[in-house]
Order: C-alpha cells, then sequence, then structure tokens
C-alpha cells in the first residue's frame, strides 16, 4: 500500500469514527515508513478537518465531534510511542481550561482535541481552574494563545477575573485571550476584553489557527 493511500485511509477513519480503522492505519502508515508526524499532520489532522466542515454544515454535530476526538486519540496511542522529542513542529502553544466553579469539560476536551489536530501544543489545565492557575501557567509555559471555557452564567463572570489578573500580573499583552462556552455572546467577550470569542469549537480552533498564520 503506498504513503498516500495510507493517508488517505487514516483521514477517512477519523471521518468515519472508526476507531479500529485508525489504530490499524496507523500501524499501517508505521510500516509504509511514514513518520508520527507525517500520519498525525497528513492524515488524521486533515480527518478532523473534515469532521469540523461537517459540523459546521450541519451533518455532524458534538456527539460526532467527542467520537472523533476518541478517534484520534486512539490514533495517536498508536503513533505517539515512535516519537522521537522534537518530532512534532507546533504551529503555536495554547493554556486552555474551565474557569474557577464550573467543572464542565466536554466542550473544552474537544477543542483540546480540534487545537492538537490542528498542530498547537496544548497546556491543559483541566478544570474548575482560578486566576490564578492560569497566571502561573502563562509564567510557566509562555502561551501565545489564553483558552477559556465555560457553561454556567454563574461561572462566566470568572473569565473577567482571569484576563483582570494577567493584567494585574504584567502578562495580558503577551498573549491572546479567546473565551468560549453555551451562556457566552461576542459582545460579553468584548465587554471583559478578550481578544475573541468562539460561538463552537470549530470556529474556536479556526480563529486560533489564523492568529497562529500571522505569527
Amino acid at each position: 500500500m503506498s504513503k498516500r493511500e495510507v493517508l488517505a485511509r487514516l483521514r477517512d477513519a477519523i471521518v468515519n469514527l472508526d476507531i479500529d480503522g485508525v489504530k490499524n492505519a496507523a500501524r499501517e502508515a508505521l510500516e509504509t515508513g511514514l513518520t508520527p508526524y507525517e500520519a498525525i499532520m497528513e492524515g488524521m489532522a486533515k480527518g478532523m478537518e473534515v469532521v469540523g466542515q461537517k459540523y459546521e454544515a450541519g451533518e455532524y454535530f458534538l456527539a460526532e465531534l467527542i467520537m472523533a476526538g476518541e478517534t484520534m486519540k486512539e490514533g495517536l496511542s498508536v503513533l505517539e510511542p515512535h516519537m522521537k522529542a522534537g518530532d512534532m513542529k507546533h504551529i503555536g502553544r495554547v493554556v486552555i481550561g474551565t474557569v474557577e466553579g464550573d467543572l464542565h469539560d466536554i466542550g473544552k476536551n474537544v477543542v483540546v482535541t480540534l487545537l492538537t489536530a490542528s498542530g498547537f501544543e496544548v497546556i491543559d489545565l483541566g478544570v474548575d481552574v482560578s486566576a490564578e492557575k492560569f497566571v502561573e501557567a502563562v509564567k510557566q509555559y509562555n502561551p501565545d494563545i489564553v483558552a477559556m471555557s465555560a457553561l454556567l452564567t454563574t461561572t462566566m463572570v470568572n473569565m473577567a477575573k482571569v484576563i483582570k489578573a494577567l493584567e494585574e500580573a504584567g502578562v495580558r499583552s503577551k498573549v491572546k485571550v479567546i473565551v468560549g462556552g453555551a451562556p457566552l455572546t461576542e459582545e460579553y467577550a468584548r465587554q471583559i476584553g478578550a481578544d475573541a470569542y468562539g460561538r463552537d469549537a470549530v470556529e474556536g480552533v479556526n480563529i486560533c489557527k489564523k492568529w497562529a498564520s500571522k505569527k
């Protein structure tokens, strides 16, 4: 089987949410001499792009986005042991977390998967993340982007606290801030001083990709 055929199989396995298929194709990729990086970026990431397009077109829904993420993880589990340090060429670094008081992580996890598939290095702080933790992470990891998620109207106010804490720590100007989650609006994002609002995971990741291309 040619490298091109294997990459097409990796892409299609992601699009078809085929966990067994992606693991088999990942093994075939290694056997045909593709590097793990090529298999990820030229195969699976292309599949995630198609999934994102289907989601935007209303053909796929959140359940399919989540399942595509799980499929991607299974493919990565085959490829990652064969990756050497420095193999992955990242297009940017993102610190992400669900804000303090909020334990919802489904949307955030989808964003993490899509960002990883797009070539970002992602530092996932998890859920219930305080403003102090966001500031510490920015100082420690020096990211290009800070991404925050909230699913409750009662917790989205904590996004403003994070931005204020970044300003007080003198690091706000070093990062782009994007926010997302069900109760948010474009207007609210502007009001709290965020650089962008992602209506959903796909749009949010597309904004991050635009920012990375202008670096």
